[in-house]
């Protein structure tokens, strides 16, 4: 048999794959390192010069939050993202504690229907929900920005990764008489805590990144989310890129931060979802 040769250690094949996934890493962080150096500068034109950069110089960043609600817009992105977090994880994890734990007819059949609601676009139901808000009287509201963040992805995750919390340990909690209630909060909960990491995570991606629908739910600047107030920020100031790039990043650097502090958690969540199912 002949062996590879290796050079302290490394062999042709592997030297390659370094190559690879650096000159991968490079092109996916390039528009990132292009957007945070464009928004220390005050140019106007979109074309990045060295010598225009000044990291001194933060009028930009100070502007955008002194400037067309920009501030306003992301309190209501905090607010409208804390809600769908909190919303989403209580209602999934629920549903998927009683499709996953609980014994009723129909059960499988409905939470097939129930994942079949993945497949249609969001576009495709966004008029008949914005009649219903509109009926509810709920338009221009955070209601109407949090409850629609819920859906089936969030019940599918949770009970692929509850697949692995064992019977036994719920049934000697009912035998010595501990509430339903209890067993949920003081029991399941704790065991899907990586889960339902993962799930904050997803749906504060989702919520914060949502374009479409607050532009048709907000019709008063006073509800603008970030994503919004960016775009009108574009229309209102194309002739300084600095001030657009400097917003963007301010959109971009929270989600990013968050990622962070919870990637571990993040990943083991999905690992173990996948696993367990």
């Amino acid at each position: 048999m002949k062996k590879r040769k290796t050079v302290g250690g490394w062999t042709p094949l592997s030297v390659l794959g370094l190559c690879l996934v650096i000159l991968f890493a490079v092109v996916c962080a390039a528009p990132f390192l292009y957007m945070f150096l464009m928004s220390f500068t005050q140019s106007k034109t979109p074309a990045l010069r060295l010598a225009d950069i000044d990291f001194t110089d933060f009028s930009n960043y100070i502007q955008v939050f002194t400037r067309n609600g920009f501030f306003r817009a992301t309190l209501n992105s905090c607010v409208v993202v804390i809600g769908s977090c909190v919303l989403n994880c209580v209602i999934s994890s629920m549903a998927a504690y009683g499709f996953e734990k609980k014994n009723f007819p129909g059960k499988e059949a409905l939470f097939q229907i129930y994942l079949l609601t993945l497949m249609i676009p969001g576009q495709v139901t966004m008029i008949p929900v914005f009649i219903m808000m509109d009926q509810m009287h709920l338009l221009n509201t955070y209601t109407s920005l949090i409850i629609t963040i819920v859906n089936a992805f969030g019940v599918f995750l949770i009970r692929q990764f509850m697949k692995g919390v064992p019977d036994e340990l719920l049934e000697s909690a009912q035998i010595d008489g501990c509430p339903e209630y209890r067993i949920f909060i003081q029991i399941v909960i704790p065991l899907i805590k990586p889960v339902l990491v993962s799930l904050v995570i997803f749906t504060f991606v989702n919520s914060w990144n949502s374009f479409l629908w607050p532009l048709i739910a907000t019709t008063s600047s006073e509800m603008y989310t970030l994503t919004v107030s960016l775009s009108l920020l574009k229309l209102l100031d194309v002739s300084n890129f600095g001030l657009i790039m400097a917003g963007a990043s301010i959109s971009f650097l929270v989600p990013f931060v968050l990622y962070l502090f919870l990637q571990r958690q993040f990943v083991e969540g999905i690992a173990l979802s996948g696993i367990k199912g």
